[in-house]
């Protein structure tokens, strides 16, 4: 998995816009907004979070993330809860994964040239240098 750094790159235009978004993205609350909507049933809502963690995956290249939250977004875009809980499992577990990655010691981020854990080269690469 990963990210054309490219397309990343056209989208923040730095490397330190990067760096400053994937340093934020722990403190984003669009997961955990998503997650206290779909226990709460509130389709609206649920939408709402699950659009901005796609949005936010997307310009940082965490493509495993982004792949699931796409389907829930497409789900939710319909107004319908049936399915969610399942879809919301995956995101919830490529999340984990996502947030994993951002915070591992430098040692365990790279190996034989590729991220482990299904994160994308880009973000790792630029949290990484940063410290």
């Amino acid at each position: 998995m990963g990210a054309d750094y490219n397309e990343v790159f056209r989208r923040l235009y730095n490397e330190a816009m990067i760096r400053k978004f994937v340093r934020l993205f722990p403190k984003d609350d669009s997961f955990h907004n998503l997650e206290a909507a779909l226990k709460e049933q509130n389709v609206k809502e649920a939408f709402r979070a699950a659009h901005t963690l796609k949005g936010v995956c997307q310009n940082l290249g965490f493509s495993n993330l982004y792949a699931p939250a796409v389907t829930l977004t497409e789900t939710l875009r319909a107004g319908q809860l049936e399915g969610t809980a399942e879809q919301f499992a995956e995101v919830e577990k490529q999340y984990r994964i996502t947030m994993a990655a951002i915070r591992a010691p430098r040692r365990t981020r790279f190996h034989s040239g590729r991220v482990r854990r299904g994160i994308c080269i880009i973000a790792a690469f630029f949290v990484f240098r940063s410290r």
